[in-house]
Parts: C-alpha cells; sequence; structure tokens
C-alpha cells in the first residue's frame, strides 16, 4: 500500500530549509507520494506572500512534492488554532495520507505533545490558571505560556517551546488531529541551523524572514546561496517581472481608506476584534497616513502586531466573525493548484476513494455549480484576496488570475 506524507508550509518563499525537511521527511517515512497544503497570497503572521501561490507551487513540485493543495485564505491568514485546523481538516479530507510532518524548533516531540493534551482537554486547574494571567492584561499567547508553565509544573522542560513559532504551531496541528480524531500519524523535524525569525545565514540555511529581507535589499549571491536553484530561477523571474510583494505596507493606503470607511460597528464584526479594539483602530485610522503609525498606536501588551496585522488583513479583504464562523461549519474544498505525474496518480486516488469530496481545479466552474452556500463564500474570497493582492505588482495588475491562471503542471 502507497505511504503518503503530508506537509503543512506557507514557503515564503521556498528555501534550502524547507528542501531539507521534504527530503528528511521522505527518508524517514519512505512516503511513495508527498502532498502539501500551503497559503496563498497571504500568511498567517498577518503578511503578504513574496510570490503569489501558483509560483510557490512551482518551487515546491521542483523539489519533491507531488500534489499542492491551497489552503484557504480565511484560514491561510488566521490565528495558528484556526490555520492549524483548517488545513488538518483538508488533509484528513484526503482520506489517504498516513503521515503529517512539521517543522520545529525543539527536538522534544513528547513535549509539544504533552501541551497540545492540556489544551485538547482544558483541565479546570489549567483554565483557571489561564484566567488568572488574562486578568493581568497581558496578550492571550503570553498568558497561555505562563499558564501552562505553572500547569505542567516543568519550567526546565517547557521554558521557551512557546516562544517558537514553527512549536505554536506543531501544537495546534497536534491539538487539531486529536479534535477531528485523525488516524494521520504526528511527527516532527527540528528546523536546521536557523529559525522563523532569524535573521541571520548559516551556511546555506536562511529563514523565510532573512530571504525577504535579502530580496528587499537586493543581495542577489547571498539569495542563491539559500534557495534550490529552480526556486531562486523562480523568484528571480518574478522579480524581474515586478511580481512580488514584500510586505503589507505595499497596502497601507488601501487598509487605512478601507478602515476610514468602515463604521466602528463595521470594525467591531472583523474577525479578531474584540473588547472594544474597533474604537482604537477607528481612532488611529483617523489619525495617521502610514501604517507602522497605525500599529504603534494600536498594539498594547494585550495585543500583538501579528494579531493587529491579521485583523488589518481582515479588513482589507472583508474577512468577518460571520465569516469564519460559517467556514467552521464545513470541510474546505481541495482547491487545487498544481501537481506533477506522481500527483496526478494521487489525485486520482483520492477521487476514487472519496467521491462526495468538494475538488476544484477550475474557480468557473466551482463558483457556477451547486456549492455548498458556505464553501462558495470561501472561495470567493481566495478570488478576491488574489485580485487585492496583484494591486501590490510593480507593472501589470491583471485581476482575476483565478480563473485565468492554468494548474501548475510539471
Amino acid at each position: 500500500m502507497a505511504k503518503i506524507l503530508g506537509i503543512i508550509a506557507e514557503y515564503n518563499p521556498f528555501h534550502n530549509g524547507h528542501l531539507y525537511q521534504i527530503e528528511e521527511a521522505k527518508r524517514q517515512t519512505g512516503a511513495d507520494y508527498v502532498v502539501a497544503v500551503i497559503s496563498g497570497n497571504f500568511s498567517q503572521r498577518g503578511n503578504t506572500s513574496l510570490v503569489n501561490k501558483w509560483v510557490k507551487t512551482g518551487m515546491a513540485i521542483d523539489n519533491g512534492v507531488d500534489l499542492v493543495i491551497e489552503l484557504p485564505t480565511i484560514y491561510s491568514i488566521s490565528s495558528a488554532e484556526n490555520f492549524a485546523e483548517g488545513a488538518i481538516k483538508i488533509l484528513d479530507s484526503l482520506k489517504v495520507v498516513d503521515t503529517l510532518c512539521f517543522g520545529t524548533e525543539t527536538s522534544d516531540f513528547a513535549a509539544l505533545n504533552n501541551i497540545a493534551n492540556v489544551l485538547y482537554n482544558e483541565p479546570k486547574e489549567y483554565i483557571s490558571l489561564l484566567n488568572h494571567e488574562l486578568g493581568k492584561g497581558v496578550s492571550y499567547p503570553k498568558a497561555r505560556e505562563s499558564a501552562l508553565m505553572m500547569y505542567l509544573n516543568d519550567i526546565k522542560r517547557y521554558a521557551n517551546i512557546l516562544s517558537g513559532s514553527n512549536n505554536i504551531l506543531a501544537i495546534e496541528y497536534l491539538k487539531a488531529l486529536k479534535r477531528l480524531k485523525s488516524d494521520m500519524r504526528p511527527f516532527s523535524i527540528q528546523r536546521k541551523k536557523v529559525y522563523y525569525n532569524d535573521e541571520k545565514i548559516v551556511d546555506e540555511f536562511a529563514s523565510s524572514t532573512a530571504i525577504r529581507k535579502l530580496v528587499a535589499r537586493e543581495q542577489d549571491d547571498e539569495l542563491r546561496k539559500v534557495m534550490p536553484q529552480s526556486a531562486y530561477m523562480l523568484l528571480k523571474e518574478e522579480i524581474k517581472r515586478g511580481n512580488f510583494v514584500i510586505d503589507i505596507v505595499k497596502f497601507e493606503k488601501e487598509i487605512l481608506y478601507t478602515l476610514r470607511k468602515m463604521s466602528v460597528k463595521e470594525i467591531a464584526e472583523l474577525q479578531d476584534v474584540t473588547e472594544g479594539l474597533e474604537f482604537l483602530i477607528k481612532n488611529a485610522a483617523n489619525s495617521c497616513n502610514n501604517l507602522i503609525d497605525l500599529i504603534n498606536i494600536i498594539k498594547t501588551k494585550r495585543y500583538t502586531q501579528t494579531r493587529i496585522q491579521r485583523i488589518l488583513l481582515y479588513a482589507l479583504l472583508g474577512i468577518t466573525k460571520k465569516d469564519m464562523a460559517n467556514a467552521k461549519k464545513v470541510i474546505p474544498y481541495i482547491r487545487v493548484l498544481g501537481f506533477n505525474k506522481k500527483g496526478k496518480e494521487l489525485l486520482s486516488n483520492i477521487c476514487n476513494i472519496n467521491s462526495k469530496i468538494e475538488i476544484v481545479t477550475s474557480v468557473k466552474k466551482s463558483i457556477e455549480s451547486n456549492m455548498n452556500k458556505y464553501l462558495k463564500e470561501m472561495l470567493e474570497k481566495d478570488i478576491f484576496a488574489t485580485n487585492i493582492y496583484t494591486l501590490g505588482y510593480e507593472y501589470a495588475s491583471n485581476a482575476n488570475l483565478d480563473y485565468t491562471n492554468k494548474l501548475v503542471i510539471i
């Protein structure tokens, strides 16, 4: 029976660390196929993707992935919990993936699983500790970390685990697997030499954060060292064409315009806006004319910059609490972005095993079909997100690429 490996990633952009993860995961599992669920044109940390989702798909397939599926925008720009839940739902719904691999900063998988068990089971003592920490006015991530440290009572083992971006996602993947009672077997691969926010380059490894800074500074020689050749060439072609977006600042005027146009009540309906934050956001939008000032005015010890940036994206893309609630009522569609010959075989097997699964290979056909209304709304958000994203291009900024771009077939 074929072994099928699932990976959840952003590939923003694809680099040597991603290649290492794929090759090491295939070596450890003996996987016959690799399927990746990737974020689209905007990222989980409230920012833009450096290049569009089709370019990222090409990078992935060139470097060991057989089938690439898009994580819907409503999940891809959400909290770690929602991001993980959406991606796990997709992989689990395929009914063929037997192992799930993710990168972590720690090598202690058992520690990650212990934390996931606490968050999944929510014992009364932990909830009490969490509420006590939240009462201090700190951010939810900070309160959760403190509560977990006290509940698990082993600072030496658990210290710093919840400060790692990949560790946090890994814990949410494990929690989502438990919630869905999925049969996928999870395992982790420790990141090699550099972590997510590291800006240093170590040998041929650099984080996605560092790579985006290299692009901004036009440090081509360094860039070439830290990416697989095929991914580097694809990136350079997009840069030459002006088809790249360094970060969310590219959309600062659109965001400020949107917030000034919205009423306080409309801002309050955006996902992640709570506890009267809408008034602070509205006042800030009315008093400044750049994104950095806007974020700094809103940012407090309770609301992290990442959360604020996600809210700004929700405003830009029109994603509300109701949209998220509706999305959670359904299993996301399988939006195929690309595949190779093996991926095509895998897709055929998936269709044979689960004939009721909602597979999107043509956006036009899916929108025109009798698609579930919540899935249709979700897909329309993806289309709109691409239309906004291309406004950040330097030259041509064509809309409706979700209709006109073909599947990436290699």
